[in-house]
């Protein structure tokens, strides 16, 4: 991380979407649904450059002039453009491949003769309504016969109007009353328009002052944490408090209910702002003093049972400085571009939700960004930056990161903060487990939201953080019993959320034990179920024996309490010549019918004692008997090298059934 970087933690995106700058003969409009800036020459007669996100939404093409163009916009599908002349009529334009199909334009009037249009929206793919002074028409849009029908009015007395679109519709909010403060949700579905309940934005009370009108520019609308917000700036102070607030009103999933205030963000400053929303942060641009702030809900807050007050997550600081190379004229010394400093919070500055700042005389539209990494020398507090970066979405390299700082020397956190970050990280990890399996068996959005998340799991945590730092010899001053405490309290952690340890980070205790000659610790974790018994861990004991001699046996005692294990201790037990001990544990787990009789066979042949070889011989001699009412062994079970040793060894008339003495 630059060092430039660290007073800083909101930049504006590398790559601009660049258009040509407002002048006289130049507008320039933007769609926040489409995201889409139009640059109109001349009424449209000398073109229209209409740029994206992409190439793909980007047109450029040219339409009559018939005079000023207020407002045009794009249906959802690009196939129909509409355009604002006039506050009595909206006009339609038809595309097809992103190119007009004819020139010639259809138009919609508005109903009643003193009424005006202030803007339009496209609801949906051939929806669009009219928002007026007297309320909203909803229109279906017919671009084959040229013509709207209208589906349903609405009668409101509106001063202005605020828009959010979504992908199935979108959230109309109209502002009436003397002070219009009394706002009116309006919701849109495909071919539906739900009129929800109407609410009041409280104004402050100032002594001997007139109560200040709610004014456009200081409502917006957006979704913080996968819920839709009415963002109302509030410039008059309530009394006792200094500066200015931002009000948050959340708007409930039922239909029926109004919406409510829930948040306040104390800014403690007053003047100019302006409102981003981030990654579900609520960025706040400040003109006076060059700065910016943000806030997270989610943090804990002053609540008084019915509203939360929220303070910024840090101090308020500028956006990264930055340079563009503009386009110049100045040919004769060979310059076909400029460097350029920005003009940071310029007044020609128009901010749209969520995150797009535009600068209309420059030509610029950026996307703001959140700089994740200089948060964390700004937020000491570990728990807080943790539940913080949690909820941010490209924020895994850096939770690892601080995990990892939590670890080393000289900025090490003590166990208890250790464990609470464990608990967070893994509660997380539970509610992604357990939300994946829902997904699985539910629609595709789901699971695109469940890709959003970030989690920390167990790979990543044993990978990036503690093998890195454990394993480092470079931080090898870290004390073992350190080392094996945090590694303990993460399994703990993992264990009360039932979700199952992987064996690597038993196997990196152990490692640590056995490397500190830690033996008799490692008997009681193992002894009183501190490791959980698993196939992987018992492997590791017994390749312990030759360090440390009882390994072996805890080794069989986990194998058998595993009750899943008869093969691997088997093995075991083969591979030490206790084959009579192997015969006793195939007895006594019922298994005798099914080993096989070569495995055993061959190992006793091994060991040259023929006295071993006898008995283990004649045992499986008896199953022969028992299974098939014969003594010979199967030819499927290539037993001959074994039978031929026996008769070298006994003679052929030792072959004859006897008693098993096993």
């Amino acid at each position: 991380m630059a060092t430039s970087d660290c007073a800083h933690y909101i930049e504006l995106c590398n790559s601009p979407i660049k258009f040509e700058a407002i002048s006289k003969v130049t507008n320039v409009f933007y769609d926040d649904a489409n995201q889409q800036v139009f640059t109109v020459r001349s009424g449209g007669s000398m073109g229209v450059v209409v740029k994206g996100p992409n190439d793909k939404t980007s047109i450029t093409f040219r339409m009559e002039d018939r005079g000023n163009v207020s407002s045009m916009k794009f249906s959802p599908d690009r196939k129909i453009l509409a355009i604002q002349r006039s506050q009595k009529s909206v006009e339609f334009i038809n595309f097809q491949d992103d190119q007009t199909t004819d020139t010639l334009e259809y138009s919609q009037t508005c109903k009643g003769r003193s009424t005006e249009i202030k803007g339009f929206v496209w609801t949906n793919v051939n929806e669009i309504s009219f928002i007026t002074g007297n309320g909203v028409e909803f229109y279906q849009v017919n671009p084959e016969k040229r013509s709207l029908k209208n589906l349903k009015s609405l009668s409101v007395s509106v001063v202005w109007y605020v828009w959010m679109s979504r992908e199935d519709g979108g959230m109309l909010l109209l502002s009436s009353g003397q002070l219009a403060n009394s706002l009116q949700p309006v919701y849109f579905l495909p071919g539906a328009m739900l009129k929800l309940p109407k609410f009041e934005v409280d104004l402050p009370t100032l002594p001997k002052q007139p109560k200040q009108p709610l004014m456009e520019r200081d409502v917006t609308m957006a979704y913080i944490y996968g819920q839709l917000y009415i963002i109302v700036l509030r410039h008059q102070p309530r009394p006792g408090v200094t500066g200015a607030e931002v009000v948050l009103y959340q708007v409930p999933h039922q239909k029926e209910a109004p919406a409510k205030k829930t948040n306040m963000l104390r800014l403690e400053m007053s003047g100019r702002f302006a409102i981003n929303v981030v990654d579900s942060l609520i960025v706040i641009h400040h003109q006076a003093s060059k700065t910016s702030v943000i806030f997270d809900i989610q943090l804990d807050g002053e609540s008084d049972g019915y509203v939360s007050n929220h303070y910024p997550v840090v101090s308020p600081l500028p956006i990264k400085p930055f340079k563009m190379y503009l386009p110049t004229l100045n040919i004769q010394l060979g310059q076909d571009k400029m460097e350029y400093n920005c003009e940071l919070y310029s007044a020609n500055w128009i901010v749209f939700q969520p995150d797009i700042v535009i600068d209309a005389k420059l030509g610029c539209l950026w996307s703001v960004e959140l700089l994740l990494e200089p948060l964390v020398t700004m937020i000491p507090d570990k728990c807080r930056l943790i539940k913080f970066l949690l909820q941010r979405q490209k924020s895994k390299s850096v939770i690892l990161q601080v995990c990892r700082q939590m670890l080393l020397p000289g900025r090490q956190s003590s166990l208890p903060i250790i464990s609470k970050v464990m608990d967070m990280l893994n509660n997380g990890y539970k509610a992604y487990l357990e939300a994946e399996i829902v997904a699985l068996a539910s629609d595709s959005a789901n699971q695109q939201e469940l890709k959003k998340r970030v989690i920390i799991d167990q790979s990543d945590m044993y990978t990036n953080v503690f093998d890195e730092v454990f394993e480092d010899n470079e931080v090898m001053e870290i004390p073992y019993k350190f080392k094996v405490a945090v590694l303990i309290e993460y399994i703990r952690s993992l264990s009360q959320r039932e979700i199952p340890v992987q064996h690597y980070l038993y196997e990196l205790i152990i490692n640590i034990l056995v490397h500190n000659n830690c033996f008799y610790q490692l008997h009681q974790f193992l002894q009183y179920h501190v490791l959980s018994d698993s196939k992987p861990l018992a492997c590791l004991m017994l390749s312990l024996e030759s360090d440390y001699p009882p390994a072996h046996q805890l080794a069989l005692d986990m194998l058998t309490r595993l009750a899943t294990a008869n093969e691997e201790i088997i093995e075991v037990l083969l591979s030490k010549n206790q084959l009579l001990p192997a015969i006793r544990f195939i007895r006594k787990a019922g298994i005798t019918d099914t080993v096989s009789s070569r495995k055993f066979l061959e190992a006793a042949m091994n060991t040259n004692d023929g006295q071993l070889f006898f008995t283990v011989f004649k045992f499986f001699q008896q199953r022969n008997i028992r299974l098939r009412s014969s003594h010979v062994f199967h030819p499927g079970e290539h037993c001959d090298v074994y039978v031929k040793h026996f008769e070298e060894l006994f003679g052929t008339d030792a072959l004859m059934p006897m008693a098993n003495t096993a």
